[in-house]
């Protein structure tokens, strides 16, 4: 008896947070897709424990931030300590008031990010092939053929129009197609632990003890007294990860921190290199990575899984529209040019904030510990500074500008250009993002005269009503802030809320211009 082929639009390899978000994508775009996991069920550990504004945004068109932020501890505060002592405290509760809905990092560790993703897709009828290993894989001009092994040993055969592999820093898709992966490796060993803590700080703080060449950090966690403890060993500790104990890990923390503490219920604890590298292309033929598989680097500023689920946030419109006969495949080489630039961005940036946190250079340490700590504070009192701190580690000020994606003939006048997230505001008391939840392209036209807007409205419903949705907002004084336009204007988003133009004079024919011709020969409806 022949086996049986398992045929689908997109295989994805890997169950952890990037896939996940990525098939909860393909849900909203009515994507049919097959993921494969080879351990039993989501993580038990907490690894990754930061959701960055730009991730609760997304989880927002899917119905799941207020039940993340509910689940998650908002990090109230920072305190800054050195030789055991509180040299600095900041408020970072409101970091990015006016910037987006969710002003804040929340703490939610990986286990239940990846809960809350793997329920939407059940309560959708997806589901995950879990304890299923991809053995192998071959492509060709119009078709994907995956082989796995079930975790009884059982063969299965996919096949799928694309593949995605999201399955990791050792990812066997990236091997397989041969793609590099460069970099280096920090020499130094870091550990993490998740326990409870008795001491006499409180509970709503994010805790950073400063040294000379290492420091210590404690993230609250939801329940009583627990958090997530990051740390590094000195140079000259030289043992291999596996032959760590635990006791050791807890002796660095106390020699680090100098503070009087008891630690216990130690949940789970590890250590590690940290490595940063990113491909050199995202994708090979019908075959793209995200997530760890395309990039790995420091823990920094808390980027890594928002990285992931924003690579395939990037993906999944552009896939969709192809798979559904309305772009041409050339639309999907915008993934590799999009999010290739973000990687290498994105180690520059993680590096740098590395080296502040933990580089041995004796001005860097002497700022760390003497001149940071207790300016903090009135630093962040500036708004030059939020809002520039907010969109690097909140991960709005993510752009592609450079995109050929991004039209900019007319967004000469504006603040916001082509290729940036659609900036936040509030239309009648409510986000602006309410009205940007369906699945399309996003036509806004900003005007004091309703017959125009109407008009607008009526010409795009005949020619893309299934495609693009139509708002009409009024302008006011904070929208022309935001802009730096006072006059009537438009504004076109794709999917994923980046702007594709912006401009003065709204146009039918630019709109149909870009549509047709800039979304890689997106066909007309007509």
């Amino acid at each position: 008896m022949s086996e049986a082929v398992i045929k689908t639009d997109v295989v994805i390899v890997g169950a952890g947070p990037t896939g996940l978000a990525l098939a909860c994508q393909f849900v909203r775009y009515g994507i049919d897709c097959v993921i494969i996991e080879k351990n039993e069920n989501i993580t038990p550990y907490s690894k990754a424990i930061g959701v960055q504004a730009r991730t609760l945004e997304i989880y927002e068109q899917i119905g799941l931030a207020k039940k993340a932020v509910a689940e998650g501890t908002i990090a109230g505060k920072g305190r800054l300590l050195v030789a055991g002592e509180v040299r600095g405290e900041l408020d970072v509760s409101r970091l990015g008031e006016g910037l987006s809905p969710y002003p804040f990092v929340l703490m939610l560790e990986q286990s239940k990010n990846e809960k809350l993703l793997y329920e939407y897709l059940k309560s959708h009828q997806n589901k995950v092939h879990w304890g299923t290993e991809l053995k192998s894989f071959t492509q060709n001009a119009s078709v994907v053929t995956a082989h796995a092994t079930t975790r009884d040993s059982v063969s299965q055969t996919i096949q799928a129009r694309y593949l995605v592999g999201c399955d990791g820093p050792k990812s066997l898709v990236r091997h397989t197609l041969g793609l590099a992966f460069e970099g280096s490796t920090f020499e130094r060993m870091f550990y993490v632990a998740d326990a409870q803590i008795d001491w006499t700080f409180s509970h709503d703080a994010v805790h950073v003890c400063l040294s000379k060449d290492s420091f210590v950090v404690f993230f609250p966690l939801k329940g009583d007294k627990r958090y997530r403890i990051v740390g590094v060993f000195p140079a000259e500790f030289d043992k291999e990860e596996g032959d760590i104990l635990y006791e050791e890990i807890e002796a660095r923390i106390r020699e680090e921190a100098k503070l009087q503490l008891v630690i216990h219920d130690v949940e789970w604890f590890s250590t590690y290199k940290v490595h940063t590298r990113h491909v050199d292309k995202f994708s090979e033929g019908r075959c793209f990575l995200a997530g760890d598989a395309a990039h790995i680097h420091s823990p920094a500023g808390a980027q890594g899984m928002n990285t992931g689920i924003q690579d395939g946030y990037n993906l999944a419109w552009k896939m969709a529209l192809v798979l559904h006969g309305k772009a041409d495949e050339r639309l999907l080489e915008t993934y590799n040019e999009e999010r290739l630039a973000n990687a290498k961005r994105l180690l520059k940036t993680t590096d740098r904030l590395f080296e502040l946190v933990a580089g041995s250079e004796w001005i860097v340490s002497f700022v760390r510990m003497h001149i940071f700590p207790p300016l903090a504070e009135h630093i962040l009192n500036f708004e030059v500074v939020k809002k520039k701190l907010f969109p690097l580690l909140s991960q709005i000020g993510i752009n592609y500008r450079e995109s050929s994606l991004s039209k900019h003939n007319g967004d000469d006048d504006f603040k916001v250009k082509a290729g940036d997230r659609m900036p936040y505001f509030l239309v009648d008391n409510a986000s602006v993002y309410d009205r940007l939840q369906a699945p399309k392209f996003h036509y806004l036209v900003f005007s004091d005269t309703a017959d125009d807007a109407q008009n607008m409205k009526s010409k795009l419903g005949q020619e893309y009503s299934d495609r693009v949705d139509f708002n009409s907002i009024r302008v006011s004084t904070e929208i022309a802030a935001v802009f730096g336009y006072e006059n009537a204007f438009h504004v076109l988003l794709r999917p994923d809320n980046q702007v594709g133009f912006i401009g003065g004079v709204s146009s039918l024919s630019e709109l149909r211009n870009y549509l047709e011709n800039d979304i890689s020969g997106f066909p007309n409806s007509t």
